[in-house]
């Protein structure tokens, strides 16, 4: 009876009330779950490597960070002539709240700047980002191993190069003086100036990035693409795929992550685009058609003192700049791709 009655109360015990739900039971750890390892024990393990780092982290808040705090004068009549430093100068200068965002909307060059700045990023992104995607695979699908890496070297050899080379070639090449208008006046034909034509600076400016950067894209798709396992060719090559059709089903797709990537990166970019490139030839065809966002703050806030206004600008830009990298991101993960970060 005892015996009973013991079993009664552990089966009744073990046993749910009617009409409630059972407990849910912990899902035991994976037999092959790593340990968590302490934070101290993480730091000592890896201090060499936090030692390397330490350097690039230094640069990176001294250069990167610590200059945020100098955008509180986007909210200031800032005067730096007022104090000894710039810090003491901060600290004394009139708040103003947000009257330069308030002017920074009324501003009419202010706007122009917007659009000279967006009209160029859309073209560079419609010219020059596919260009460097079709070479890689043009040199990667046509051209032989041995003239594949004087390929290379060529086309990155214009990376090195500084914005005023870059702009000096041009110039001897497309100016009024240049060889091509010298060619064309050779043979009775009225020469032309690309370098100072305004309607066409939005161009110009492209196609000089084009010929000094192309070569990297081209370095950093021809690795992605010699990840791509050669069975994968093999196999396609067996079942009657040709050149063209291995490109379209093996190599595009191979080239789909870093396209996203690299895509995202441009949309972050998209706001600044080229500020050395431009202010060298800004005198040369006018502000109306050269005057980007970088340019404007450099003119208003550096050459006319105006910091606090520049620094609006700059807070601006860089809010804008944030919102449309964090979109891009976005996109690339409803297209499936990792994009910058994971979800």
């Amino acid at each position: 009876m005892a015996q009973s009655t013991t079993h009664a109360r552990e089966t009744t015990a073990g046993r749910a009330p009617s009409g409630a739900a059972a407990p849910a039971e912990a899902a035991p750890p994976p037999e092959n779950a790593p340990a968590r390892v302490p934070l101290r024990h993480r730091l000592r393990r890896d201090r060499v490597l936090l030692l390397m780092v330490l350097p690039a982290l230094l640069l990176l808040l001294v250069f990167n960070y610590v200059p945020l705090i100098g955008n509180v004068v986007a909210f200031q009549d800032y005067d730096p002539y007022i104090a000894d430093n710039a810090f003491q100068a901060m600290t004394q200068s009139p708040w103003i709240g947000v009257e330069h965002f308030r002017h920074m909307v009324e501003d009419r060059l202010f706007w122009q700047a917007v659009r000279n700045t967006f009209a160029i990023f859309a073209i560079q992104l419609t010219l020059f980002f596919p260009l460097p995607i079709a070479l890689a695979l043009f040199i990667n699908s046509f051209v032989r191993p041995r003239v594949r890496a004087v390929a290379q070297a060529i086309l990155y050899l214009p990376h090195f190069f500084s914005w005023v080379l870059v702009i000096t070639v041009f110039q001897q090449m497309f100016g009024g003086a240049g060889l091509v208008a010298q060619v064309l006046r050779d043979h009775g034909h009225e020469g032309f100036d690309l370098m100072t034509d305004p309607g066409l600076f939005k161009f110009l400016v492209t196609f000089e990035m084009v010929w000094k950067d192309a070569g990297w894209g081209v370095i950093v798709f021809l690795a992605a693409l010699a990840a791509v396992s050669p069975d994968l060719y093999e196999a396609s090559a067996m079942d009657g795929a040709n050149r063209w059709r291995r490109m379209w089903h093996i190599q595009l797709p191979a080239l789909r992550p870093v396209v996203a990537l690299l895509l995202v990166l441009q949309v972050g970019n998209a706001l600044t685009v080229g500020f050395e490139q431009i202010l060298l030839q800004r005198t040369a065809v006018g502000p109306t058609a050269s005057e980007v966002l970088d340019t404007y703050v450099w003119n208003t806030g550096l050459d006319n003192g105006n910091f606090g206004y520049g620094a609006a600008i700059g807070i601006v830009k860089g809010v804008f700049g944030l919102l449309m990298v964090l979109g891009a991101n976005k996109a690339a993960h409803l297209m499936g791709e990792q994009g910058v970060y994971k979800r």
